[in-house]
């Protein structure tokens, strides 16, 4: 199952939920304020990959998030 994330119209939160495939939010509630009927947005997500320093800590070398930049 998926992990969706909602917007409540009402107190405009964000909260995610793990639904059925296709959940369109028409049976949810928000859990802030209690309105019905949140609508499902977009959700970002970032992809780990070669070059890309995933420890959030920078490099050791050069300092930077980003290995591409010293080649480490």
């Amino acid at each position: 199952m998926p992990i969706y994330e909602f917007r409540c119209a009402g107190c405009d939160s964000r909260f995610e939920k793990l639904c059925q495939l296709g959940e369109s939010g028409e049976n949810l509630k928000c859990p802030r304020c209690g309105a019905a009927s949140p609508k499902r947005v977009m959700s970002s997500f970032r992809a780990a990959g070669r070059g890309v320093n995933n420890s959030g800590a920078g490099c050791s070398t050069c300092g930077s998030s980003d290995c591409s930049n010293c080649g480490h």
